[in-house]
């Protein structure tokens, strides 16, 4: 058993500890109060004078699918021959001995959802992993998570200059409809064929959005401009479909034309330049705007767009530019979990969960702060050597 003692305990469960201790056994979290009594078995870390949390998390990024330091050879994140490709499945295209998957956990990143990036109008299954492990069967932790959908530039750029649809926005979203529509036609008459128990023929791309018509997952929607926001937001509403809206760089913006629509917004990378017209509206105030007007936001890196390292430091600044900070602890933490539906397992400290735990040496969001030590499913997996 491990025990981490004496730290400042952040559970993100509505409860925090100036001083507690966590006890970890078999991968979970096992109790967590003001005092343990160690054993002379347990392994113990004192966290005196530390912060204790849960390791952070990003739930939207690119993390082993455009491998770092290299070009075509590592780049597997968008199969550009074609605009729909939802059978795609992120775990087939991870690299997990990627150094950005050590730098990430090392910065105490120890979950993020991944999957393909936003070429194609359908681009494939994104999947929710940790961050630690050389096979990345034993690193899942739900797949499929999301289906990829893409608006704007990227599918108009991508295809169109190959002179194929989509080369506008109504192509895009033509495409979409098109697919849903023929979705929602092979589910029928797949039903019908199983209850006349005749052969059907079965189709891996229309298989893949099955468990987005029954509402098991969402549609995953790469829009930075308000005008994808509400296609695709009316395009999920045709179809009784959920969705989070991913980047909405320009969210600010319509703020009061986005309430009510009680939508995860994933926002983010707020981080660099403006490489391109439909995020000329860039800014860290976002995800405080949103936040502050009762939105679930969480705050991404896009890795490798932003290095999953400064998913934290995309945080502060978010602070800094008026975002509360307890939101935007939870923007990293909990919130994301709860967007991506892995809120039993991580995302807090509680009785039960992962025991996936970051222990800082000061303030969280100090530049000065080091990672001291990370866990992943309870194992130190790395402790700052002095």
């Amino acid at each position: 058993m491990i025990i981490i003692k004496n730290g400042k305990v952040l559970t993100m469960a509505g409860q925090s500890y100036d001083c507690a201790c966590v006890a970890i056994d078999q991968g979970k979290i096992i109790a967590l109060k003001e005092w343990i009594e160690p054993s002379a078995e347990d392994e113990v870390i004192d966290a005196m004078g530390m912060i204790v949390m849960p390791g952070l998390i990003d739930a939207h990024c690119h993390l082993g699918m455009f491998e770092d330091g290299i070009g075509f050879e590592g780049a597997d994140g968008n199969e550009a021959t074609q605009a729909i490709t939802p059978q795609l499945r992120a775990i087939d295209g991870i690299n997990p001995l990627d150094k950005s998957f050590r730098e990430a956990y090392e910065a105490g990143v120890t979950t993020v959802m991944t999957g393909p990036g936003s070429v194609n109008v359908i681009g494939g299954q994104f999947a929710v992993i940790k961050t630690y492990g050389k096979r990345i069967d034993h690193m899942i932790l739900k797949s499929p998570a999301a289906l990829k959908i893409s608006f704007g530039e990227n599918p108009k750029k991508g295809h169109g200059e190959k002179g194929r649809m989509p080369v506008t926005r109504m192509g895009i979203a033509a495409l979409l409809r098109e697919t849903l529509t023929k979705a929602v036609d092979y589910r029928a008459k797949q039903q019908a064929a199983m209850q006349d128990g005749k052969h059907f023929d079965t189709d891996l791309g229309m298989e893949a959005i099955m468990p987005v018509l029954k509402g098991e997952i969402p549609l995953k929607a790469h829009v930075h401009r308000a005008d994808d926001m509400f296609t695709a937001l009316r395009i999920a509403k045709e179809f009784d479909l959920k969705i989070t809206l991913d980047h909405v760089t320009e969210g600010h913006l319509v703020v009061d034309e986005l309430a009510g629509e009680n939508v995860p917004l994933i926002v983010g990378p707020s981080f660099g330049g403006r490489g391109k017209f439909e995020i000329k509206e860039k800014t860290f105030e976002t995800p405080g705007v949103l936040s502050n007007a009762g939105f679930k936001v969480a705050i991404v890196t896009d890795h490798p767009v932003i290095p999953l390292y400064n998913l934290i430091n995309c945080a502060a600044f978010a602070i800094r530019s008026g975002m509360d900070e307890d939101a935007a602890l939870k923007a990293i933490t909990i919130t994301p979990a709860e967007i991506m539906g892995v809120s039993d397992r991580v995302g807090s400290l509680e009785v039960g969960k992962d025991a996936d735990i970051v222990i800082f040496d000061g303030p969280v969001f100090d530049i000065m702060t080091k990672t001291q030590y990370v866990l992943i499913d309870g194992k130190i997996i790395y402790r700052r050597r002095p």
